[in-house]
This record gives structure tokens, C-alpha cells and sequence, in this order.
């Protein structure tokens, strides 16, 4: 963990988004600007994937960016790697500590697999990604999806190299910051996740802002 404050003050932001519970968001970031995702609530998961928005077919790569910081857990100082290995986002500021890249994102699939038959058509990540492509109507399709960041989630490694998904390490008000290396699509998911305390089985909204 490398927690750090930010210097930029919410006065001077140029914009201001609030994703409610469950819901899935698609933001335009350019390069140079500074992205702050906010748990307002506390032990909200945040599923993230990011795409150059001048070429699609370049997008955040979890390989790759596990391998640039030689371990699997993003903190301040972080850089987001793309398929074609270069810096997306680089993380400059993160009161929380730890975001995880390995546990994915929910599904119906998923949900049936983990907990029970029932839970099949329970809201998931992956219905919000697919929503948020159609809405946003970017040229994106569920092809385009890949494994994804969880950002303010915590999903240790057992020494069996089982993973665990726990209470988040997150509280009320705490914040991640990037700085954009270059234009870029961001598609959010606010998890709607209820089988599991990702979201202390409780989804709640998420704030977004933006610096120039």
C-alpha cells in the first residue's frame, strides 16, 4: 500500500459525475486530465475497463500491467499498461491502498457457478458493460471485453493460490486518482454484486471527477 493525499480541491474540478448503486457509466478522459473515483459510501467495488479512444483495439491489458509492477495489486504509482504495452493511466494519488486485478467481473454465469442455480438473472458486471457499450454506442461490442480492474475491491491470494473475495479494505470518502497518458474510454460498472461483501452486500453510488 502507498497511500497518498491529493493536492487538487473539489472547487476546481471541471466536471462532477455520481454513478448511482449497480449502474453502468461510460466517461470520455483525455490525456493530461486527472480522473478521481470516489467510494462514497464505503466498500463500493468499482469494475473498470479502459480503451485508447482513437484505436479501440488498444485497451488496458491486466498481464501486462501486473508485469510493468511486479505484483498484482494497483496502488499509487501504479501505471495501467495497454495490449500494446504502452502507459494508459498512470495512478497518482489513493487513500485506499490496494485495487485488485484479478477477480473479474460478475456474470450470470458466475453468479450460478459461486452461489446457486437462482442467482442466474441477478444484475452483473458483465450486463452493465454490455449496456453501458449499447448506450454509449462507441463501436465497442461484447467481443471487445476482457478481464478488468476492480478498483477499492479486495480479493486476496491464498497460499493455495485459491482467491477469496472479502470485506473491502475501503471506507466512506476514500478516493483513487489518474493521470491520463493518453485519450481514453473509460466503461464503469458500479458492481451490483449481493452474493458476496465486495460491496458489504449492500451496493451504494460512486462519484467521478475530472481535472483539466
Amino acid at each position: 500500500m502507498q497511500l497518498k493525499e491529493s493536492p487538487l480541491t473539489l472547487a476546481s474540478a471541471s466536471a462532477r459525475y455520481t454513478v448511482a448503486a449497480g449502474e453502468p457509466f461510460v466517461l470520455e478522459i483525455k490525456q493530461g486530465q486527472t480522473l478521481r473515483m470516489v467510494d462514497l459510501e464505503g466498500n463500493q467495488a468499482i469494475d473498470a475497463l479502459f480503451f485508447n479512444r482513437h484505436d479501440t483495439a488498444e485497451h488496458y491489458s491486466a498481464p501486462d500491467t501486473m508485469l510493468r509492477q511486479g505484483g498484482i495489486y494497483l496502488t499509487t504509482g501504479s501505471v495501467l499498461v495497454s495490449s500494446e504495452g504502452r502507459p494508459m493511466l498512470r495512478i497518482v494519488a489513493d487513500t485506499c491502498g490496494r485495487h485488485d486485478t484479478l477477480g473479474g467481473a460478475c456474470s450470470c454465469e458466475s453468479n450460478t457457478v459461486r452461489y446457486a442455480l437462482q442467482k442466474k438473472h441477478m444484475h452483473s458486471c458483465r450486463d452493465n458493460f454490455l449496456t453501458a457499450l449499447q448506450q454509449a454506442d462507441i463501436g465497442l461490442t461484447k467481443r471487445d471485453l476482457f478481464p478488468n480492474i476492480n478498483f477499492f475491491m479486495n480479493v486476496p491470494v491464498t497460499p493455495a493460490g485459491d482467491l477469496k473475495f472479502e470485506d473491502g479494505v475501503s471506507a466512506p470518502g476514500k478516493y483513487v486518482e489518474m493521470y491520463a497518458e493518453m485519450d481514453v474510454w473509460m466503461l464503469i460498472s458500479n458492481c451490483p454484486q449481493l452474493n458476496n461483501p465486495c460491496n458489504g452486500y449492500n451496493p451504494t453510488p460512486v462519484e467521478f471527477l475530472l481535472w483539466d
